[in-house]
């Protein structure tokens, strides 16, 4: 069996670091996905940005981890959002009830809380 690779490429922005994600984000490969964005919150911009567009596949470490992500992001007063999510992603986060636990940016680009009133 091959082992899950997940890449990630980080774009710098004045007010905003974008951290494009192509892969697997599983128990193999969440330390790797975490330690990018810990070393991102050392000097924290006002929004980080997953970019999701390449996510083939996520399971509970990686869902759990994204949440941790988000909180951990909060505390240091910086937004974690995801962009791009698919499908299968978004029907994984439904059912486990995640999906108002992450900041979610839609098509057009502007964020929004999934669990907020509008």
């Amino acid at each position: 069996m091959e082992r899950p690779e997940l890449s990630i490429a980080v774009q710098h922005a004045p007010d905003e670091v974008v951290v494009h994600l192509a892969g697997e984000i599983d128990v193999l490969t969440v330390a790797k996905l975490s330690a990018m964005v810990n070393e991102i919150l050392l000097d924290p911009p006002a929004r980080i940005m997953l970019d999701m567009a390449g996510v083939t596949f996520c399971d509970s470490q990686g869902l759990g981890t994204l949440v941790v992500l988000s909180r951990k992001a909060q505390h240091a007063r910086a937004v974690l959002a995801l962009a791009n999510v698919g499908d299968f992603l978004l029907r994984v986060l439904d059912i486990t009830g995640l999906r108002s636990a992450l900041m979610i940016s839609p098509a057009g680009g502007q964020l929004r809380s999934e669990g907020a009133a509008s």
